[in-house]
């Protein structure tokens, strides 16, 4: 398995990099890209469930990577991710609230890894849910909601400051919804 987990983050990556290259717009390249690896991974495997959560962090991770190497937006690359990912799980039948709060923890933990600005990543990837909501006929409210928990719980994995800055970029109004986190990891005593 490790073999293929690295030859899909690579293929996304430079799929990215000469897409983005190329035309030079980076959310729809990213839309693309992401929609059409994970089902084709998931076709592959010929699984949704866990399957889908792996094949979704190795897309977004591959994402993440190949906007670095390029210098792009990672939160308009964050945006692309989140879309990409609500079509593809809808087209291969997954459980897409999982799926958008797995792409949005993704995105935090990919972007931490090249050294980008998480608050960028978070926002970006609560903006995406929104609009691939709205785009799928699903709740907007939902959606941002899932992303911004995904966020929050991966940029705490990763540390208080990290927890911090997303928390304060995903906390709010985003593109005319209000982001309400659900933070079923806090301790009784925080609540």
């Amino acid at each position: 398995m490790p073999e293929v987990r690295t030859s899909l983050v690579a293929s996304v990556k430079n799929s990215i990099v000469s897409t983005v290259r190329g035309v030079g717009e980076i959310t729809d390249a990213v839309v693309d890209t992401v929609s059409g690896s994970l089902v084709n991974a998931i076709k592959r495997t010929g699984e949704a469930g866990a399957a889908l959560s792996v094949a979704i962090s190795e897309v977004v991770h591959g994402t993440v990577l190949g906007v670095a190497e390029i210098g792009a937006d990672v939160g308009s690359a964050a945006r692309g991710a989140v879309i990409g990912v609500l079509r593809g799980t809808k087209e291969v039948g997954g459980a897409v609230l999982d799926a958008v709060s797995t792409t949005a923890a993704a995105v935090v933990k990919s972007t931490a890894e090249v050294g980008g600005d998480l608050g960028s990543a978070a926002k970006g990837a609560v903006e995406g849910a929104i609009a691939g909501a709205k785009d799928l006929g699903l709740s907007a409210e939902n959606a941002a909601s899932a992303a911004a928990t995904g966020a929050l719980k991966a940029a705490g994995e990763i540390g208080s400051a990290a927890a911090t800055q997303v928390r304060g970029a995903v906390t709010g109004t985003i593109a005319g919804v209000k982001v309400v986190l659900k933070e079923p990891f806090r301790s009784k005593k925080e609540k």
